[in-house]
């Protein structure tokens, strides 16, 4: 009887303790021996909790920051754009004149400046438009063309392009009178005549850059439908305009193709021309390009090439040329946001920044300085004809100079309308692209919403199996306390009694 009220009293003492412990702790358990299922239950739901507030207090929240700071720099280069578009229908005015025109041209180039700064926007020191080189600027900065302790390395180049990439160009044979002025017009060297003028449309590859690396290798090979077999590779007659008349630069033997390395333009004969366009399939520049100014665009985002330095020289995108171009991959950046749920979060340089749009500037550039100097040229003549008598034997060979000098400015100014008309149409272009990609981080950040909304209520949901699972009912346990500490007193009460009972009261 001793032994067993005393193994009694101890049992009531235990289940005081326990229940105890449950009111201090507001918890079923305290250890997995207490109850095995509601543990392993318990580990599952804290689990899931865990998970889900990594998602909706971490995950998500990071994603939509990246969405919202992509979607903001994506409407900054839509106003860009827009702006763009607009100037460019203000100069298809052909009664503008050329310093309306230079302002106009000025205006687009500030923008198209802005248009590529815009593209190294970055999120908590991540660059948004990169790829999975978040460290690494979309375009060289002022800081990487100054840095003479580390300058920019030369670049390997493999552009990709396509049969539709091939446009037409305007070119203006000015003939001697090129160059004339109220100084020179009579020295021999710029006599000028109509005849002497032309005008014709070329047929031209454009590189990304200008100012490629001479003299060199530079290779052009047109590939078979594959897209990884080499069909038929020419080597490109490099030249500098430095050395080489700007007419027999662009004015391409037959049969030949002529890469002009200060624009970067590949001048395509009508037999190639016609070789491309028959077949229709992918074509690739092989060049070097080791000059680089601020605001160029970095290879390493766009094409499959070779920074090369020492020890060894550095590749990217090698696997662009395993496959067609159009099915290369794109260096997306997905965040978890759930269960087997991922959400992309970038939108690469390549779907918005196009160097096309630099390139478009440059050639609006050169030829506004062509129309500036043959301006300069027909304003000199004209000058002189205009004191000049019509006895004076000179005077009908300044005539025939000022109609040469006409002619040339004209097909000039009508190829700076055609230049503008196509503004127009490309600037709207790049603004579609834009919108394409505005759409596509919106409906990713629409979903991003949905799923942030679901996070919240399965959290809600698990927390609550998980206190039902885990949490005591006070009421219940203080109930159960209350009995514990009665029946602990009443045992203890009881047993007193029976112990004063001893052998000796039987004697």
């Amino acid at each position: 009887m001793q032994n067993n009220s005393l193994y009694n009293i101890n049992q009531n003492k235990v289940l005081q303790d326990k229940l105890s412990t449950q009111m201090s702790t507001q918890k079923k358990l305290t250890r997995p021996s207490d109850d095995p299922v509601v543990a392993i239950r318990a580990l599952r739901l804290r689990s899931s909790v865990s998970e889900i507030t990594q998602y909706e207090g971490k995950n998500a929240p990071d994603a939509n920051s990246w969405l919202k700071v992509t979607s903001d720099g994506l409407g900054t280069v839509t106003e860009i754009l827009t702006s763009m578009n607009t100037n460019a229908n203000k100069a298809a005015n052909k009664d503008l004149t050329y310093d309306e025109l230079e302002i106009i041209t000025t205006q687009l180039r500030s923008l198209t400046e802005e248009f590529y700064a815009t593209g190294n926007l970055d999120y908590a020191g991540r660059f948004v438009f990169t790829g999975y080189r978040t460290n690494t600027p979309m375009s060289f900065t002022q800081a990487d063309v100054s840095d003479t302790l580390n300058p920019i390395p030369s670049y390997s180049i493999t552009q990709q392009l396509k049969a539709s990439d091939v446009d037409t160009i305007n070119y203006t044979v000015q003939g001697h009178i090129k160059g004339a002025n109220k100084n020179n017009y009579n020295d021999g060297t710029h006599n000028g005549l109509e005849t002497e003028v032309s005008n014709r449309d070329l047929h031209r590859l454009r590189l990304a850059y200008d100012d490629i690396t001479y003299p060199q290798t530079t290779k052009l090979n047109i590939m078979k439908a594959d897209g990884k077999t080499v069909d038929t590779s020419y080597v490109l007659n490099a030249v500098s305009l430095k050395s080489t008349n700007m007419d027999d630069a662009y004015l391409t033997p037959a049969a030949e193709a002529t890469l002009i390395v200060e624009t970067g333009e590949i001048i395509l004969s009508d037999d190639l021309y016609d070789e491309i366009k028959a077949k229709d399939t992918e074509v690739r520049i092989e060049y070097e390009k080791s000059e680089w100014k601020n605001g160029d665009l970095r290879p390493e985002h766009y094409f499959a090439c070779y920074q090369k330095i020492v020890p060894a020289d550095i590749g990217f995108n090698r696997d662009y040329l395993n496959d067609f171009y159009e099915n290369k991959e794109r260096q997306t950046i997905a965040y978890d946001v759930g269960y087997n749920q991922t959400i992309e979060v970038n939108t690469t340089a390549d779907e918005v920044f196009t160097h096309d749009l630099k390139r478009d500037i440059t050639d609006l550039e050169k030829v506004l300085n062509d129309l500036n100097e043959i301006n300069a040229t027909k304003t000199d003549l004209e000058d002189i004809l205009k004191y000049t008598e019509e006895s004076d034997p000179n005077y009908r060979d300044i005539q025939l100079k000022v109609n040469a000098a006409n002619k040339v400015y004209d097909y000039i100014r009508d190829n700076i309308h055609g230049i503008m008309e196509k503004m127009i149409t490309k600037t709207q272009n790049y603004l579609d692209a834009t919108n394409v990609a505005i759409t596509d981080n919106g409906t990713r950040s629409s979903r991003l919403d949905l799923i942030t909304k679901r996070l919240t209520e399965q959290k809600t949901t698990f927390r609550t199996l998980q206190s039902e699972n885990e949490d005591v009912d006070i009421a219940e346990v203080a109930i159960e306390l209350t009995s514990a500490e009665l029946t602990y007193s009443s045992s203890l009460m009881g047993t007193g009694k029976i112990m004063q009972t001893t052998l000796m009261n039987y004697i």
